[in-house]
């Protein structure tokens, strides 16, 4: 019995402990939970604002690389400008001076027709012993001429012996427009044409087709079938000697 007092207030004294440690500890509980939910309020406090911080600086660095990109293709667009632009006055220059060395070449490379001359230089030589009637048709003589595959020279020289135009044209050439003295029909026993130029032409016409298709070239060798009078082919080289030193 005297043992059991001392065992009981043992007893009762540990269960107080054990209740006080229980209050501590829902004490402890609670005080830990505030401190917790506190803390987890201002870290999502700074967390919030932290964001808003990220957001605001990705929202200006995307408006800045907006303009930047904005510029750059202001830039390339005005660079291409002025690439075409470069272009087109490249291509300018370049159809500018072709269109130069065109007519240098024409200017320096004369087209040569006939002994070292050119066809308007020939006309010229041609018209300088074409006096009268036969006057300014050093062109036509010399053209046709060519045309026909017949020394020019030797035409004038012809058409000077059988006229006289070197001095005065006769009734041949004034009434018939022949200046070969051809012998045909409508001018007293010999061919005439409605026109001096027509007149020249049939006249080259006639030295191709009876002289040089045949191979008679120059006043020498034609001289037989073209005129009775032995002398008609010096004649004729004479004149051919005046147009060549005039």
């Amino acid at each position: 019995m005297i043992l059991y007092l001392p065992l009981a207030r043992i007893l009762c004294e540990v269960n107080i402990l054990k209740n006080n440690i229980k209050v501590l500890v829902s004490i402890l509980c609670i005080i830990s939970s505030c401190v917790f939910t506190i803390m987890f309020m201002f870290i999502n406090d700074n967390d919030i604002k932290t964001f808003k911080t990220i957001t605001s600086e990705n929202k200006k660095g995307v408006t800045l690389v907006s303009n930047n990109l904005e510029k750059e293709d202001a830039k390339k667009e005005e660079v291409s400008v002025v690439n075409e632009e470069v272009v087109t006055n490249t291509n300018n220059i370049d159809n500018t001076s072709s269109k130069t060395t065109v007519v240098e070449e024409v200017v320096e490379k004369p087209v040569i027709v006939y002994d070292g001359m050119t066809m308007d230089e020939l006309s010229s030589k041609l018209d300088r012993v074409l006096k009268n009637e036969l006057s300014g048709k050093g062109y036509l003589y010399a053209s046709y001429s060519l045309e026909k595959n017949v020394d020019p020279y030797l035409a004038v020289a012809i058409s000077l012996e059988e006229t006289g135009c070197n001095y005065n044209c006769s009734n041949l050439v004034k009434s018939c427009n022949n200046v070969g003295g051809m012998i045909g029909t409508g001018c007293n026993g010999f061919s005439a044409w409605p026109t001096l130029d027509d007149g020249i032409r049939a006249f080259i016409d006639n030295i191709y087709r009876n002289y040089v298709a045949y191979g008679l070239t120059t006043a020498d060798t034609m001289n037989p079938k073209y005129a009775e009078n032995p002398m008609w082919s010096s004649n004729v080289n004479n004149y051919i000697s005046i147009i060549k030193n005039n």
